[in-house]
């Protein structure tokens, strides 16, 4: 259902705490808050007032009460924000009091919907607003708030309205080629190689920026018997590995989010790597492969206590090439690995150092803070560049101006300038309801 001509209502903090702010948006905002609260709070927009809510004659709640007025509001529309109490049977009576005065309940996303739709943000903040709200760590959350400030759709806009000059003064001289061919010729070579250099710029700060929204992605390998799933366990500071001192516990990839250092991690843990000795183990084994990847670094575990094996260098091998940190466990046993970090599972010795070398490991992204994170975004960013690339290829102005007409649709679908409403709709189905 749409609901872009309706006045919307919906909860937009969680039910049972000590307050609920309800959120109210449209047309019909004000008439809505002169039916149902004791005192007017439309003639001082911005103030927050302490108010009674009334369904008829009867007391629905006492709180507090703040209108906006358009288009200096969230969504661009009139707006009322209730403070109400926050208990599940007072939420309820507030909704059903908004009901009864004509409003409807919101959608998914419905408020940062209305705001994108009437030009108070673009697409990129737009969805940086559920990037916010689901940041595991300091680093997502600083990432998020660079979206939602606007930096980073400045950077697409430059792109897009050097593109929009060059397509301009490309169809200005195919049709008036004596007044203005030259002129459009002459200055686009470097037009486009300066709109390459950008999107690469973006799509290379993106790819590791994104660590900081998805999570820096590790994957504990090992022979088995050698702590992978102990590791799991220190890391997380919770037992969520079975460890036991039978070889092989561990029979599949176990996936779990931690915030070390301000960083968002996601750690796998992965069965034993050897030579299976049944169906179940040889699944497990094929799995740990597959994680390794797709891994951003590989936390290689050994058991420090006891000199290299075959299966150890063969691990070398696999894993050479690739961010890894190679990791002696067990050295309250006494360490005979030599080059690799020691800790120890069962005392806490070294885990500290090894936080610090995974939150370096993010390093790179923590620097492109004010970057694209958002896959589709990238995806985009990318179809652009080809099109763009297509374009310095091209010595027709026809093709040169289609070109450049695909890489705006392309980068017009990530700030929303050209976006059709199906894609809309499916991007603020995955927000929550309130926001």
């Amino acid at each position: 259902m749409n609901h872009s001509f309706d006045t919307v209502f919906a909860p937009s903090s969680a039910i049972g705490g000590a307050i609920c702010v309800i959120r109210v948006s449209g047309d019909s905002t004000r008439g809505i808050a002169e039916r149902i609260l004791d005192r007017s709070v439309t003639d001082r927009p911005n103030v927050l007032r302490h108010v009674t809510i009334r369904n008829g004659e009867t007391v629905v709640d006492d709180c507090m009460a703040v209108f906006f007025a358009a288009p200096k509001s969230y969504t661009g529309e009139d707006m009322l924000e209730l403070h109400c109490h926050g208990g599940a049977e007072t939420v309820r009576c507030v909704l059903a009091t908004l009901s009864s005065a004509g409003g409807v309940p919101a959608e998914a996303g419905e408020f940062t919907r209305r705001a994108f739709l009437s030009g108070k943000m673009d697409l990129v903040e737009a969805e940086a607003v559920m990037d916010v709200i689901n940041a595991q760590a300091e680093s997502s959350l600083r990432a998020a708030l660079e979206q939602l400030s606007g930096r980073v759709s400045a950077r697409i806009r430059a792109i897009e309205e050097a593109l929009l000059d060059a397509r301009a003064s490309i169809e200005a001289a195919i049709d008036y080629p004596d007044e203005a061919g030259e002129a459009a010729y002459a200055a686009l070579p470097e037009t486009l190689a300066a709109a390459a250099r950008d999107l690469e710029t973006l799509i290379e700060e993106g790819r590791k920026a994104r660590v900081l929204r998805d999570g820096l992605k590790l994957v504990i390998l090992g022979r088995p018997n050698v702590g992978k799933s102990s590791l799991l366990n220190a890391l997380l500071g919770e037992d969520r590995a079975i460890v036991t001192a039978t070889a092989g516990t561990t029979r599949d990839t176990l996936d779990e989010r931690v915030n070390l250092g301000g960083v968002p991690v996601r750690l796998i843990d992965t069965a034993g790597v050897r030579e299976a000795s049944d169906e179940a183990e040889r699944i497990g084994v094929d799995r740990a492969k597959k994680a390794l990847e797709t891994a951003d670094a590989v936390l290689l575990v050994l058991d420090g206590s006891r000199p290299l094996t075959g299966a150890d260098r063969a691990l070398f091998r696999e894993t050479e090439g690739r961010a890894r940190i190679v990791l002696a466990n067990k050295c309250d046993l006494g360490t005979v690995v030599g080059g690799a970090l020691p800790i120890s599972c069962k005392t806490g010795e070294g885990l500290d150092a090894l936080k610090a070398r995974i939150a370096s490991l993010a390093e790179p992204a923590r620097q492109s803070a004010a970057a694209i994170t958002n896959e589709r975004h990238l995806r985009a960013l990318e179809s652009a560049l080809d099109a763009v690339r297509r374009a310095e290829e091209q010595t027709e102005p026809d093709c040169i101006a289609t070109e450049l007409s695909e890489a705006l649709h392309d980068l017009g679908t990530v700030t929303g300038t050209d976006v059709d409403a199906e894609l809309v709709d499916r991007i603020f189905a995955n927000f929550c309801v309130g926001k």
